[in-house]
């Protein structure tokens, strides 16, 4: 799996023997915590329990290193647009300013600010880790099923079940077809310049892309033919049903809540400010 996208991760322990409702349930209760508040000790503290689910579950580096390097240069695209347009909102939030760096006409750098910025990625390395760890220990089919627990349509969650199986298939096709066109003399490794591992990579996307969308056709007309939505319920084989680790989980979720909204009332506010 190295140097692919994410995708279900097979593995045993905990984390796999959990329902599928309930890693949703977590992922979204623990990530509207981190994001109703701007307290860094609550932000870290999650972010490292983060770190440490991953070895628990014996996820490696390579397995998603693709996708946190794109989440890494998102953030930081991030900072540096929010402080291009606004380099002294954490003066306004903080009621405070240390001059760190003089800069340029508006453009300084204060530590109210580089604080700010540091809690805005912060934010990524809590949220998008349990993402993924969610989608790497769960299988498809239990999403599926996780979804439409919660209310979610079950013809939308049956949709969101074969995206994912999909996205492995497309994966190695895509490996395969660059390798092939490798040994036929096409060069798309580092070797070559940018330009030309872009144009060979858009030789290999568009006609995979228009290759996928025909599987898709076929797929929804076999589905179509098997009476697929018929009813308005369905069963699904893959279901899980909730035992005691899931409550306690569920209850360890809404604690981390319950402490976001707690912070909120002793900073009043959702900023933590170090300077007041």
């Amino acid at each position: 799996m190295a140097n692919k996208f994410i995708g279900y991760h097979e593995g045993q322990g905990f984390l796999y023997r959990l329902s599928g409702s309930t890693k949703l349930l977590f992922f979204v209760l623990v990530s509207i915590a981190c994001m109703a508040t701007y307290d860094t000790r609550l932000i870290v503290a999650v972010g490292f329990a983060s770190i440490l689910l991953f070895r628990w579950a014996k996820i490696r580096w390579s397995d998603i290193s693709l996708a946190m390097t794109i989440v890494i240069l998102i953030a930081l695209f991030n900072i540096l647009m929010v402080y291009f347009f606004s380099p002294s909102y954490g003066e306004e939030i903080y009621a405070s300013k240390t001059v760190l760096f003089s800069g340029w006409g508006r453009f300084y750098l204060t530590s109210q600010e580089l604080f700010y910025l540091l809690n805005l990625i912060l934010k990524y390395f809590c949220t998008v880790p349990l993402a993924i760890l969610f989608l790497m220990t769960t299988h498809p089919s239990q999403f599926a099923a996780s979804l439409n627990r919660i209310g979610v349509p079950y013809r939308l969650a049956y949709s969101v079940s074969l995206t994912l199986r999909y996205i492995p298939d497309v994966q190695e096709e895509f490996a395969m077809i660059k390798l092939s066109q490798e040994a036929r003399g096409l060069e798309l490794s580092k070797k070559a310049s940018l330009i030309k591992r872009i144009k060979g990579n858009l030789q290999i996307v568009v006609p995979l892309i228009l290759g996928s969308l025909e599987r898709i056709d076929t797929v929804a007309t076999a589905m179509e033919l098997r009476r697929f939505g018929k009813y308005k319920k369905r069963t699904w084989y893959q279901a899980q049903k909730m035992v005691g680790g899931d409550y306690l989980v569920l209850l360890l979720a809404l604690f981390i809540l319950a402490i976001s909204f707690a912070l909120i009332i002793v900073n009043k506010g959702r900023f933590y400010n170090p300077w007041a």
